[in-house]
This record gives C-alpha cells, structure tokens and sequence, in this order.
C-alpha cells in the first residue's frame, strides 16, 4: 500500500472564468538502442501514459490545479498521484489547451466553461510500485507514434506533437552543441599536441 493518498474534491480548485484549471505532464523517458545507433530521436523517445479508472482509453497524467500550489507542483502531483512517477519537469509549458472534461456532463455545476489545461514535459526519474492510485490506473510506456494513434482527444494529440518538437529540437541543440564544442577541441588539440577530454 502507498502511505501517500490522493486529493479528493474541489474545495481548493482554482478557476478561470468558468474554466476549471487543470495542471498535467507528458512524462517521457530516451531509451538507448545499443545495437542500432541510427534509429531516429522520435523511436528513441517513450511517453507513458495511464488508463482512465472505469474506461478503456489512455490519458497523461492531469488534474485540478489547487490554490496551495503553483502549476508546476500541482502537474508533479498529478504524474505521482495517478502513475506513480517522479521527475525532472520543464519549467516552461508545453502550451495551454482548452477541453471539455469527460466529468462536465455529470457535474453540471463544475467547469461551466470545460477546462483549461497547463502541459509540462516530465524526464521520468522514478517509477514506484505502489502509489495513490495504482489499483485503478495502469501504467504503459508508448513510443510517440503509437501514443498519437492512442491518443483519444485532439487537444492531447496537439499537446504529444508540441511536445516531440521541443524535445526534437531539444535533441538538435544537445548534439550542435556537442558538436561545436568537438570541433574547437579538436581544433585545440591540433593546435597544442596534447588531448581534450570533453564532457558532456
């Protein structure tokens, strides 16, 4: 059993003009292919995603943004509380999007507006075993284009493509800055006769 527990209610929910906020992550995690070193960034790169509790369909880990937090505690809330994990999250927002919650039409008196949902891009460092939710929620590692296909709503479809373009070019920027910093090392290294070790 998890000594930890999961928020329930609404009382300290923060809202927006009728928009209910809602914080969440796309956790990821690069998986190295020993074997194969040309296999492109996107198959490289896994996203997880959890199963919905009485539905067959797969979510990022998502919900209300509380008024005793930032939106980056609530989103790493959320990631611990429905799948289990722990991270390093990108302070920057992978976008803002406006949705309809599957709730709305139980509760008509929440989220008169729908929702309006912060993004984050979560490296994954931890995957507990047991967690606040773990006997209702599934945990499955995708690569980015099955979770596209998997991928029910379009808001989660447009969040998963912002955020393969920040990681994409992310990934460029890593590998033009290691490959700038090799060029004036092997440039060094000509210059002085001696070897630059170079750390990454």
């Amino acid at each position: 059993m998890s000594n930890l527990s999961a928020r329930t209610g609404r009382d300290r929910q923060r809202y927006d003009n009728n928009f209910r906020l809602v914080s969440g992550c796309i956790p990821y995690r690069l998986v190295k292919d020993e074997e194969d070193s040309t296999v492109d960034f996107e198959n490289k790169l896994q996203v997880l995603m959890v199963s919905s509790p009485n539905r067959h369909d797969l979510v990022f880990p998502k919900g209300g943004w509380e008024d005793d937090e930032t939106v980056l505690e609530a989103a790493s809330r959320e990631a611990m509380e429905e799948a289990g994990i722990k991270g390093i999250l990108r302070e920057d927002p992978l976008g803002v999007w406006e949705f309809r919650s599957k709730s709305s039409s139980m509760e008509p008196d929440c989220c008169l507006g729908g929702c309006k949902g912060y993004m984050f891009a979560l490296e994954v460092t931890e995957e507990l075993e047991t967690w606040p939710e773990h006997e209702n929620r599934e945990r499955r590692w995708l690569n980015v284009k099955e979770a596209l296909e998997l991928c029910r709503y379009e808001w989660m479809q447009c969040a998963l493509e912002e955020f393969l373009r920040v990681m994409a070019e992310d990934g460029r920027t890593k590998e033009e800055t290691l490959a700038a910093a090799s060029s004036i090392s092997n440039r060094e290294e000509r210059q002085i006769g001696s070897s630059v070790l170079l750390c990454s």
